[in-house]
């Protein structure tokens, strides 16, 4: 069995492990969204330069026609893309949201748990002590 200062290093690495574990996933989730943002910008970029070059090459009067399908199209596409947002937004904000609470709840627990053992680790290394000193002031009597 370790000495009881090992244990509360092991302890200590434990919970400083556990705190940068978190601040890693959330950075991970951040690093993966920015990725699939530029992925993103990257696709839009190259289909609005691919239109560019295609109504460069048919002249003035099919670019006046391409502008007008374009607008409307665009203007079509944002109301449809507002309106299955705003639809799913409310799904999946309260789902979300529950899921969110949940998962707090629990790691909430989970620290409380980890608190409560620490407190008990804590009294039984004095009490550990306690019974040390006692047993060396029995040899001295």
């Amino acid at each position: 069995m370790k000495p009881i200062s090992e244990q509360l290093a092991d302890l200590s690495v434990h919970a400083k492990s556990a705190e940068n574990a978190m601040a890693a996933a959330q950075q991970e989730a951040h690093d993966k969204l920015m990725a699939r943002k530029e992925q993103a910008r990257a696709a839009a970029t190259s289909a609005v330069e691919k239109v560019d070059r295609n109504l460069q090459s048919a002249g003035e009067s099919a670019t006046r026609n391409w502008n007008a399908v374009r607008a409307k199209v665009a203007a079509d596409m944002s109301s449809l893309k507002a309106d299955i947002a705003q639809a799913k937004h409310k799904r999946d904000v309260k789902r979300d949201e529950n899921r969110a609470d949940r998962l707090e709840w629990e790691a909430g627990f989970a620290i409380d748990y980890a608190i409560a053992s620490i407190e008990q680790a804590k009294f039984a290394v004095l009490d550990a002590i306690d019974g040390r000193l006692a047993a060396e002031e029995s040899k001295k009597a």
